[in-house]
């Protein structure tokens, strides 16, 4: 059964200031159960760009071996379709504990939050969040009540046709719906 992996190669900030604390809030489909979906923070801890990234980060080097910042990794479903949102987000704190952003978002879902899980689309150790499907809509609103800077929605959303039969590695740029935009690649991997 093939596989699909998603990754983060390049950000860019289209806003005259030079400093930022950055993450992003990522919203997947459940890989097994269609009524449910999954979000979670990436990285760890924001990420730093300073005066001398020149309000780019590239996560790809571009060099032999470089790989982006990893989002997922599942199995194609059957209908070749993969929907995943991101929210690209600056933090105003220094140090910023992205636990809170979950619990903020799992205390705002309520009842259509309904735990956390890890290892579930090839991130060991990494927490998901699993929520109904039907609470999608309640992300970004709970995400304006977080004190931090909104750089708007990305929609990441594929449908793995034709041209991943000649290449397996495709890259994409999308602009956020802020001042920003982001460079990610999906890659087929066969087993």
């Amino acid at each position: 059964m093939a596989k699909v992996r998603l990754e983060i190669d390049e950000i860019k900030i289209y806003r005259p200031r030079k400093r930022w604390h950055l993450y992003f809030v990522v919203v997947a489909e459940h890989p097994t159960e269609k009524d449910k979906m999954m979000v979670s923070t990436l990285p760890q801890e924001p990420f730093r760009l300073t005066s001398r990234h020149n309000n780019e980060y590239h996560f790809d080097t571009g060099q032999q071996g470089s790989e982006g910042l990893f989002v997922l990794s599942r199995e194609m479903p059957k209908d070749r379709e993969i929907n995943v949102q991101f929210y690209l987000r600056h933090s105003r704190k220094a140090t910023r504990d992205l636990g809170e952003v979950l619990n903020d978002i799992k205390t705002g879902i309520g009842g259509d939050a309904l735990g956390i899980v890890t290892d579930i689309v090839g991130t060991a150790g990494m927490p998901w969040l699993v929520i109904a499907k039907k609470s999608i809509s309640m992300i970004g609103k709970i995400l304006e009540k977080i004190p931090d800077k909104d750089f708007g929605f990305l929609s990441a959303f594929e449908r793995f046709g034709p041209e991943f039969e000649s290449q397996t590695d495709i890259d994409r740029e999308k602009d956020f719906t802020g001042d920003a935009s982001m460079v990610y690649s999906w890659t087929l991997e066969e087993d």
